[in-house]
């Protein structure tokens, strides 16, 4: 009985390897052909597209995006924007959770029920009143349009405000039997236990600002202050015709996205672990 029990077990771990390759293979084939076409030639792209690997490995396209364009100019701009706000979130968000979840206060809960109807609200309707109050502020055309209202986030208060009310009361209690102070027991308590949140939360808001689109067109209006998602666009239609310089663009602007990725995938995996598990 156990014999069959195993062998059922070891059945299902290899049909759901096989799902989860074929799964994979679909989600990597794109990326992979991007990959592929930045280091053909245009001609060899536009002759022969259903060639896999390059008959003629070339840099040119690279070499073209990095020395005829403001590339690296666009690249600190999505930097500063991305890691600013990723950084700031971080905190706000786990400072926010943690006043919400262990101090009690009149109104706490109105206040996180507007917190939570604020991600209810599409951005779409918010962005001509944001882009009213930025002009009025002298803001518009400055990458401050982007930064500063981005601070505060519902959904990273949300998030780690679930994770730190399953942290035991007992353990605050302690730290204060012991004098620790309110900041002493945030950053030395709360943090390292709600570390699997921060790193889902840094992978979905870093993600979110280097991906943004719609609001760097509505705030920018120079290509010094462009992003890289709004300057690839610029970038398409100054080189139309050069397939490959427009794949060899948007590869590079995968990179920062992939390290990030890397970084953060234990701790993101905990934490959608840790999640379902609650």
């Amino acid at each position: 009985m156990k014999r069959k029990k195993d062998l059922s077990k070891l059945r299902m771990r290899i049909v759901a390897t096989i799902v989860l390759s074929l799964l994979a293979l679909v989600f990597i084939a794109p990326y992979f052909w991007m990959l592929s076409n930045s280091f053909k030639s245009n001609k060899e792209i536009l002759l022969d597209p259903t060639n896999i690997l390059p008959k003629v490995f070339t840099l040119d396209s690279y070499i073209k995006v990095l020395t005829t364009s403001q590339f690296f100019m666009w690249l600190r701009n999505s930097l500063f924007i991305a890691i600013t706000n990723t950084c700031v979130i971080l905190l706000t968000s786990s400072l926010v959770g943690y006043i919400l979840s262990k101090y009690n206060f009149k109104l706490r809960n109105v206040i996180f029920m507007l917190i939570l109807a604020t991600m209810m609200v599409p951005s779409q309707v918010t962005m001509i009143p944001n882009f009213l109050l930025i002009s009025r502020i002298g803001w518009y055309n400055s990458l401050l349009s982007l930064v500063i209202p981005s601070f505060i986030g519902g959904f990273g208060i949300f998030l780690c405000k679930q994770f730190i009310d399953e942290i035991p009361k007992e353990l605050f209690e302690s730290a204060m039997l012991d004098g620790a102070s309110d900041i002493r027991i945030f950053f030395s308590i709360v943090i390292p236990a709600i570390r699997p949140a921060l790193g889902s939360l840094t992978i979905f808001t870093f993600m979110q600002y280097w991906n943004d689109y719609l609001n760097p067109l509505i705030m920018l209006n120079s290509t010094e202050n462009m992003t890289l998602p709004l300057a690839l666009t610029y970038f398409t239609d100054q080189h139309k015709t050069d397939l490959s310089a427009t794949l060899a663009a948007a590869a590079l602007m995968t990179i920062p996205v992939t390290i990030v990725f890397i970084i953060f995938q234990k701790q993101f995996i905990k934490g959608i672990t840790m999640t379902g598990m609650k």
